[in-house]
């Protein structure tokens, strides 16, 4: 089973309490199955707070977004009540794939099954990007072109940049033409571990939660350019908490 077999898309239908776990999809779907859905009976609360940082990013994010009507987006972060509400409003299909869970609990059991191996064992490639060929060999798979926008968040900073570059084509072969990616970069090494949940059309929030990686590299602009080369265009903004915020369109 894959390591994110267990952050699969669910729906919510009729009682929101009992969530149905949407099926495994093959080569015939267009999209992946099941996206996450409010809860029946009006708009969901999500009981979480609204208060925010102002996201230079997301509003650019968002303005990209304008136009393509009932989209596809992929939140590859923890699922967040307050950010499936808002882009379902906005007419989205959610689907949701906690990349950063999968990868942490990719490499810690990778780490123990190796030092599990007899001492005249074969040892497999322990580089960052043989690691990251051996989590794709299982995860992150969605047909080409299935989404209009993908929520990369920070992820990349929690992955060596040779790690990173095994995964960015991956995710460049999900994002349809015109389609969207939003991702955040520290310029520093972060003091804690943040998830990310959209408040309103300008406000990200932050949200302190137990680490699951260390982060592994601190991207320069230039490099932030280099992985995401095969986009048609970006715009990078720096906050006051001096978080770079990146849009880029392919």
């Amino acid at each position: 089973m894959s390591f994110l077999g267990k952050f699969r898309p669910i729906s919510y239908s009729g009682n929101p309490s009992t969530p149905a776990v949407g099926p495994s999809y093959g080569p015939n779907h267009r999209f992946p199955p099941v996206p996450l859905h409010a809860p029946a009976g009006g708009s969901a609360q999500s009981g979480e707070e609204t208060t925010g940082r102002f996201s230079n990013g997301l509003k650019e994010f968002l303005w990209q977004l304008e136009g393509i009507g009932r989209g596809n987006l992929l939140d590859l972060g923890a699922v967040s009540q307050a950010t499936l509400t808002y882009f379902i409003e906005h007419n989205f299909k959610v689907y949701t794939e906690d990349l950063m869970a999968g990868w942490g609990a990719f490499l810690e059991q990778d780490s123990q099954r190796i030092a599990l191996l007899p001492p005249d064992a074969e040892r497999p490639d322990l580089s960052p990007a043989a690691r990251a060929d051996r989590f794709l060999a299982s995860n992150l798979h969605y047909p080409a072109d299935s989404f209009d926008a993908v929520l990369l968040w920070d992820l990349l900073d929690y992955m060596d940049r040779e790690a990173a570059k095994q995964f960015l084509p991956r995710i460049v072969s999900m994002v349809r033409e015109g389609g969207a990616v939003l991702a955040i970069f520290h310029t520093r090494p972060p003091e804690q571990f943040n998830r990310y949940r959209v408040v309103d059309a300008h406000s990200l929030q932050l949200v302190p939660a137990a680490t699951l990686v260390r982060p592994q590299h601190i991207y320069q602009n230039r490099e932030i350019q280099e992985l995401f080369g095969k986009f048609r265009t970006s715009k990078t903004f720096v906050g006051r908490d001096q978080l770079r915020e990146g849009v880029f369109v392919k």
